[in-house]
């Protein structure tokens, strides 16, 4: 059996340090080029807060009683008013178009159909987005393979894919 001085001696002979260590070399990381060790940890950290968060901080005015609107809405456009104006207006597709997603129905060729448009869909919350097929039109048909009553379905179109009928 060993005995409690053996560890006791052992435990004199090396001193324990328990202060933390200190770095005075340059630090190297991939955020940083070289510090010194003083500031490092600041400068590290506001790196990593430059990169974690893309947006630019905000900072008030306390001195400053009036109130900005962070997104005011634009004001619309005459093109978006002329495009607002003809939702419900019917439409004929002039051109050659198939569509896949009718349920039951492999594919369908809309030359021809007739259709009322339901959404100007290039328009959210009054801002422009890049929609490719900017109208939302709304078919009512009898189609083969789904019984007598008409079937409702949407298609999204160009301009330049229909015409006007009213």
């Amino acid at each position: 059996m060993t005995s409690p001085a053996v560890f006791a001696a052992a435990a004199a002979a090396t001193p324990i340090n328990l202060s933390p260590p200190t770095v005075k070399s340059p630090v190297f990381s991939p955020f940083l080029s070289a510090y010194s060790s003083s500031d490092s940890s600041l400068k590290i950290r506001n790196q990593i807060n430059r990169r974690s968060n893309p947006l630019p901080s905000i900072k008030s005015a306390a001195s400053d009683s009036t109130a900005i609107a962070d997104n005011p809405p634009p004001a619309s456009t005459s093109e978006d008013e002329e495009f607002q104006a003809k939702i419900g207006a019917r439409v004929r597709v002039k051109v050659p178009l198939k569509v896949y997603h009718i349920p039951k129905v492999s594919e369908l060729d809309l030359n021809g159909k007739e259709g009322r448009i339901k959404q100007y869909v290039a328009v959210w919350k009054g801002k422009h987005i890049s929609a490719n097929l900017p109208f939302k039109i709304e078919f009512f048909e009898k189609l083969e393979g789904r019984g007598d009553a008409p079937v409702k379905f949407f298609a999204h179109l160009k301009e330049d894919e229909f015409e006007y009928l009213d």
